[in-house]
């Protein structure tokens, strides 16, 4: 239909053009003349007729040309429809209306929890209170540690990620994705329905640390078995899945579990994922990790193209 649109624009234009031009309508009519030989009386006729139309658009032929005048009007009334239409059917089409329509198709358990009401992101969060969140992790973690060394770290795949980077001084939140975009519309909107149970009942505010992660960043962190064990596409992050989330009090972000408050959101976090089919890192056995979820989407193939695919999807 778009196509057919823009074809029939293109026609106007340049009959607008044979119109208006007469060193064009003058070569237009050779050509034609040297093809079609025998209409080369309706040719003259339509020669004659767009003469008749330049003539009709001067001033001094207002009253003489009246009848031929309205064909202006026409046409002027023909752009306008047609810059109408070609405005309706290219402008941009409501993002929540398209995962609405993927998620009706391809998972219709989640379309049926969400009731048809697809859920919006939260802004993104501020990267400097991301760098004070961290920074205070370290603190309250190296302060536990030295009053208990026997104890383990908490969350080792943030203890072990954060202490490399600062010791390298620098947090590289600029290889860290904080965006929503290229989430699966299968997990986006498992995550953001535990965000609205979160904010209405137990009144904890979620942000988002994490999102997508590139194969590279997941190679850079298997590099330590302490962070995690997973490589390139072997983690649900490469494929819109799975996501890093903290808490947001007092307009500050916080995410150390030593925080007991905290603490008591990331169980309540376990819980309302869990409830809406999301796997909790903090069950795990090897590498508790309990501000991380991932949906675990049957039958899925961990190839990059799978991945690709499933970043785009609902896009």
């Amino acid at each position: 239909m778009i196509a057919f649109i823009i074809i029939c624009f293109v026609i106007l234009i340049i009959g607008l053009g044979l119109l208006m031009s007469y060193d064009l309508r003058n070569q237009v009519l050779k050509i034609l003349h040297a093809i079609i030989p025998s209409s080369k009386k309706k040719l003259l006729s339509v020669r004659h007729f767009a003469q008749q139309m330049g003539d009709a658009s001067s001033n001094q032929q207002l009253q003489t040309h009246w009848h031929l005048q309205q064909w202006w009007i026409l046409i002027a009334g023909l752009l306008l429809l047609s810059s109408i239409l070609m405005f309706a059917f290219t402008r941009q089409i409501d993002p929540t209306r398209v995962e609405a329509d993927y998620l009706k198709e391809v998972d219709p358990q989640i379309y049926a929890l969400l009731n048809g009401e697809m859920l919006t992101p939260p802004p993104e969060v501020d990267e400097k209170l991301v760098d004070i969140a961290i920074t205070e992790a370290i603190q309250l973690e190296q302060k536990y540690q030295a009053a208990n060394p026997d104890h383990t770290a908490f969350n080792l795949e943030l203890n072990n990620e954060i202490m490399s980077q600062t010791r390298h001084g620098q947090l590289e939140n600029q290889v860290v994705d904080r965006k929503w975009d290229r989430m699966n519309p299968r997990y986006k909107q498992r995550l953001l329905m535990v965000f609205k149970i979160m904010r209405e009942r137990y009144n904890y505010e979620l942000v988002l640390l994490e999102g997508y992660r590139s194969p590279e960043r997941q190679n850079m962190l298997s590099g330590n078995r302490n962070t995690t064990l997973a490589k390139a596409y072997q983690s649900y992050h490469q494929f819109g899945l799975a996501a890093d989330v903290a808490f947001k009090r007092n307009g500050k972000v916080v995410i150390s579990e030593r925080d007991p408050w905290a603490m008591r959101g990331y169980e309540l976090y376990g819980e309302v994922a869990e409830s809406v089919g999301l796997t909790w890192g903090g069950r795990w056995k090897s590498i508790k990790d309990f501000g991380h979820t991932e949906y675990r989407m049957p039958g899925l193939k961990k190839t990059a193209e799978m991945a690709e695919k499933l970043t785009r999807e609902g896009q």
